[in-house]
């Protein structure tokens, strides 16, 4: 089937690993991006010191696994790609993720594309991530693992405009959410040109203002977002993704719901409901 869908295991930030695989399986998904948040976290010290004994437990979660989600350092800031100096440990690193992703089988790893250090301006920083990118994107190609980034809210890359830019000088491609956009007020249309440079797709309602909102209370258009991704060639995962966290105010909503009518609004408009 293309474009499959996965659930986020940071969704259930209660649940453990295989509690989220068995969520995931219940709702008729069968598929889990991966991280290193709450409950259902990774071992990164692990991944780094032992990429093939990392991967060895996940065999046995009964699901695929279509994306993993690293954070070079802690939080947003910690080692992002726009800090300079960073580069040369930052590979090091992604050189042990890719062979995890490889041992695992996980097609796609997405990283961020950083933030607005102290004493840069969104131009610096956009310089900085760009050589990093195009170092990054250089490695990934040894791997089978497809290198992204997911352009967010509070990053350098907060506009469609940056982030083309940042593909054309760099080649990277990207773990579209069209949300992040959205709650910075961009209309969905203006998103839309970034989707053939999708590797992973996010799935989270949104509206100008709230990065995350009821389903029926945003204004993202699903049946339109997924025919544009169609349209675009896209036959990676479509990863839902609604959360329960303090990161901007997204911590009011229903997460077992809003999954639900994520996956209901696919299976419509793909015919099976």
């Amino acid at each position: 089937m293309s474009m499959p869908l996965s659930l986020t295991a940071w969704s259930l930030p209660a649940c453990t690993l295989p509690e989220a695989a068995a969520i995931s399986r219940a709702l008729g998904i069968g598929a889990l991006d991966v991280g290193l948040f709450y409950r259902s976290a990774l071992d990164k010290t692990q991944i780094l010191a032992d990429p093939q004994a990392a991967a060895a437990p996940l065999a046995e979660l009964g699901v695929q696994l279509p994306n993993y989600y690293h954070l070079f350092g802690d939080g947003l800031a910690g080692r992002n790609l726009a800090l300079p100096g960073t580069l040369e440990r930052n590979l090091a690193d992604l050189r042990q993720v890719l062979n995890f992703a490889d041992a695992v089988g996980i097609a796609t790893v997405f990283i961020l594309p950083g933030v607005v250090n102290p004493g840069q301006s969104r131009s610096d920083a956009f310089k900085v991530s760009a050589a990093s990118l195009s170092a990054m994107v250089e490695l990934s190609g040894e791997f089978n693992a497809t290198l992204c980034i997911e352009p967010h809210v509070h990053s350098f890359a907060e506009s469609p405009q940056i982030v083309g830019d940042l593909i054309d000088a760099t080649g990277i491609k990207l773990a579209l959410d069209y949300s992040h956009f959205t709650c910075l007020g961009y209309r969905q249309d203006e998103i839309d040109p970034l989707a053939p440079h999708a590797a992973h797709v996010h799935l989270r309602q949104a509206r100008m203002g709230e990065l995350q909102t009821k389903f029926d209370q945003g204004t993202l258009n699903f049946p339109a977002m997924f025919g544009t991704l169609r349209d675009a060639g896209y036959q990676g995962a479509l990863a839902i993704e609604p959360v329960h966290q303090d990161y901007m105010n997204t911590l009011f909503d229903d997460v077992l719901t809003e999954i639900i009518a994520l996956r209901d609004v696919w299976l419509t408009w793909q015919g099976d409901k």
